[in-house]
């Protein structure tokens, strides 16, 4: 049980936190919420033991582990991705060079009958026990089973992680804390870098997690699917919920709705009362009276709302200009770098008041569409044709990271605004909470969020009646996501999306488009009617896999990479060694059995068992090398 007690944190005249308390029991599922900025990430810091708060104290149990996902971890350099995920297995791997030492020694000495020998071989009884429960027999196939579900191939295995982006070595820092299973998790954004795909694998292995998890996520859907218990951060203050984010929000309005009433009850008594003392105040006869009941008001325990900040984003897309039936028409769109192929052959039609969402892996091959669609960028081979009157807006997935750091606010919204909306842009700019002196601070110093709401601000300066974002709720609090997304389905003209956040998309586009292994797949309906008919493809897939029975028409073997190879290789290798081994051990039980003096010792029941123990596991461990070898002559 971690325990957080009276904290306190101030940064100059700003109290983030003021006496806040908290418990996190050892199977608590937490999403901790709260708007940008409200210090989520500074109590994951203190709880994790990363930061030390002006005041109040932490305790977690000593032998306790901690695993703390965050924004700005950083991989050693010169390991595989593999190589790297396997780290989480230390402690296995230790135990495994210790046994290859204890089985050595076994096969080697003959001196059954000494205390060492004993020792030795309880030292190996242990030592096999422990391995197997913290799966080292397992752990380069659990290794490549997480890296798998969180996106990586078999051909990323053994790359080496400097070659990949941030967020893919993210995904290899995730793996290694899933593989490490800490009696603590603390994950902080972790879809931010995750494809709908991963999101959904990471949702399913959380679930059956065995520790405590805290989470902050702007993912709805994540959190709902998750947690079982919200705590939300609030102008200094900490509010608890025993309920996930969705019902959260119910037994949250319940709440304000009945302290607002309380309080408006409570101001309604205070001021009757006040009146009557003021009159009684005026009567001599009745002075002492009044002063009762002065001393009784000044002991009420006053009732205070919660100081909210309810501010949000006023989003407003001008109405769209008239354009022509047919958008766009892309014909054998394909995009090459070199020898690396993202699409191939890729045909689409757009056509007046489309709502299209772009979903699949990363790297699959959406952003890069979405460049050429806009112009940005040329495609290898194929055509793109615009149709009549098309404007075009574009909030790319990088949109706020080009913003010029040296302009100011206002400077950045004026270079790109049209001379007729200059008179408006302060109170564009307010909209979007930049007001007062706000909108002279330069870009370099804005938040995440500031630049993502600065970026989309710049998008309603013109009219436009093809709309297209890119990952545009990256940075975005739960309320500006939802103030965004009210303002999308309000919009008039054709908009595609790309986004990775099922709560955002779900409802607000009517046809999906999925990018997989090079090519398109259209759904007509929006991210849920594609994840519920991508689920019933997945599964007739398994049963025709599983149906299927090789005759004399069947297809021939599939050929092996030389991973698959060496990995069906390595399996029966490890299945002979434990073979090897248990036999090494049971020769050593059947040489100290067949001594008459040792079934006079006090621990001579223990071996017995032991020795049973170990007989069995070697039938286990047989059984285990014939599939093993049975395998590979079919495969190989």
């Amino acid at each position: 049980m971690i325990t957080a007690t009276n904290l306190f944190i101030q940064y100059g005249n700003r109290v983030l936190m003021d006496d806040l308390n908290l418990v996190l029991q050892s199977k608590d599922r937490v999403g901790l919420v709260g708007r940008n900025g409200a210090g989520k990430s500074t109590l994951l810091k203190i709880l994790a033991g990363h930061l030390v708060p002006d005041g109040g104290n932490i305790t977690r149990p000593s032998e306790s582990t901690l695993g703390y996902l965050h924004q700005d971890m950083v991989l050693p350099r010169g390991r595989t991705v593999l190589e790297e995920a396997l780290t989480a297995f230390e402690a296995a791997k230790a135990m495994e060079r210790r046994l290859i030492e204890v089985h050595d020694q076994i096969a080697t000495r003959t001196d059954y009958e000494s205390a060492s020998y004993l020792a030795l071989l309880e030292e190996n009884a242990h030592l096999n026990d422990q391995y197997e429960l913290v799966g080292g027999a397992a752990m380069e196939a659990n290794a490549e089973k997480v890296l798998k579900g969180l996106g990586f191939k078999q051909s990323d295995f053994n790359r080496q992680t400097t070659e990949f982006s941030g967020g893919w070595q993210m995904r290899v820092e995730l793996a290694k804390m899933l593989l490490q299973k800490p009696d603590y998790l603390f994950l902080d954004e972790p879809t931010n870098h995750l494809d709908i795909e991963s999101i959904i694998w990471l949702e399913s292995f959380l679930k059956d997690y065995p520790g405590a998890i805290i989470v902050i996520s702007h993912d709805r859907t994540f959190l709902d699917n998750v947690t079982t218990r919200t705590v939300e951060i609030e102008a200094g203050n900490l509010f608890d919920y025993k309920a996930p984010y969705s019902k959260y929000l119910v037994l949250r309005a319940e709440r304000r709705e009945k302290l607002q009433s309380s309080y408006e009850n409570q101001q309604r008594v205070i001021a009757q009362k006040e009146r009557t003392i003021t009159r009684f105040m005026a009567k001599a006869s009745k002075t002492k009276m009044a002063q009762s009941m002065q001393k009784q008001l000044n002991k009420m325990e006053r009732i205070e709302l919660d100081d909210v900040d309810t501010t949000s984003m006023l989003i407003r897309f001008p109405p769209a200009p008239r354009s022509g039936e047919i958008v766009l028409e892309a014909h054998k769109l394909s995009k090459h770098y070199g020898a690396l192929t993202v699409f191939d052959g890729v045909d689409m039609k757009l056509d007046k008041g489309d709502r299209i969402a772009f979903v699949g892996q990363n790297g699959q091959g959406k952003t890069t569409l979405a460049r050429i669609l806009v112009r940005d960028l040329a495609a290898t081979k194929g055509d793109v044709k615009w149709g009549h009157n098309v404007h075009i807006g574009y909030y790319a997935q990088n949109q706020s990271e080009t913003l010029s750091g040296n302009l100011t606010v206002l400077q950045t919204i004026e270079q790109a605004s049209p001379p007729e909306m200059r008179p408006r842009l302060r109170a564009l700019l307010g909209a979007f909470l930049f007001s007062g002196e706000d909108v002279d601070k330069r870009v370099s110093v804005l938040s995440g969020g500031e630049r993502a709401r600065l970026a989309l601000a710049s998008l309603l300066l013109k009219p436009i009646n093809l709309l297209l974002l890119d990952e545009p709720t990256n940075h975005l609090d739960m309320l500006s996501k939802e103030v965004l997304k009210e303002a999308l389905i309000k919009y008039d003209g054709t908009l595609i999306v790309v986004s990775h956040d099922r709560g955002f998309l779900a409802g607000l586009t009517n046809r999906t488009i999925e990018f997989r292994d090079h090519h398109i797949k259209e759904y007509l309906g929006d991210v849920n009617f594609f994840l519920e008919k991508r689920a019933l493809s997945d599964m007739r897939e398994v049963e025709m896999r599983t149906n299927s029975k090789p005759g004399p028409s069947a297809a021939p073997k599939r050929e092996l990479s030389h991973d698959e190879r060496k990995k069906i290789t390595r399996a029966v290798a490890q299945a002979e060694k434990k073979v090897e081994r248990l036999e090494a051990e049971i020769a050593g039980f059947e040489a100290l059995l067949a001594d008459p003096v040792f079934y006079g010792r006090p621990d001579a029941q223990k071996q017995l068992q032991a020795y049973q123990d170990a007989q069995k596991a070697l039938e286990v461990a047989f059984a285990e090398w014939e599939e093993a070898d049975k395998e590979m002559k079919e495969l190989l």
